[in-house]
């Protein structure tokens, strides 16, 4: 029996499917810690970054309340309860991913290849597999204040994690690339 060649694509393609299978990516019944929801205030104070004049895909639904802020914004936003690994959609994609699904998520993004800005944890920027991927068009925007986080099951709202995020930005066209907020 003959064996088939199978390029990089195909397997890159089988890959996603597989870890879409296994990943919802409204991440309810994922671990527990990946189902916090940007508040509205981790949003309007990187609000001035954000281009108006694009389309953004906010991938991960959590509880869904992001499209609404996003509208009150002003910002035109795709924000739909669905997979992440299977779809490819906006001009700029803009959320608070799962940090537990950070690597596969930024791989994605990579192979997307499209302008994003994601909330992520700041040890981040020293692992290898993320700098790799990111180092020439990397910007970093940097909260003087700790943005508050909803969990999508437990009342408890205003939740901030202890170790602070940041916001990695990929293709944003920053005026610099290290922003530090007030």
């Amino acid at each position: 029996m003959k064996s088939q060649k199978i390029d990089w694509h195909d397997k890159l393609e089988c890959y996603y499917y597989f870890i879409s299978i296994i990943y919802k990516m409204s991440f309810t019944g994922d671990k527990d810690s990946d189902n916090y929801a940007t508040d509205k205030l981790g949003w309007e104070i990187i609000k001035d970054y954000i281009p108006k004049d694009k389309q953004i895909w906010s991938p991960f639904y959590c509880d869904g309340k992001q499209k609404e802020y996003f509208k009150e914004m002003g910002f035109d936003i795709i924000h739909e309860d669905e997979d992440f690994f299977q779809n490819n959609k906006g001009e700029v994609i803009i959320d608070n991913l799962p940090f537990s699904k950070w690597k596969e998520i930024f791989k994605r993004l990579k192979e997307i290849d499209k302008p994003f800005i994601m909330i992520s944890f700041p040890k981040i920027f020293l692992l290898k597999g993320f700098t790799n991927l990111f180092k020439n068009d990397l910007q970093i925007i940097i909260p003087n204040k700790r943005p508050t986080f909803s969990h999508l099951i437990n009342p408890k709202k205003g939740y901030t994690p202890p170790f602070g995020v940041w916001y990695y930005c990929y293709k944003m066209n920053l005026e610099k690339d290290l922003i530090f907020l007030d």
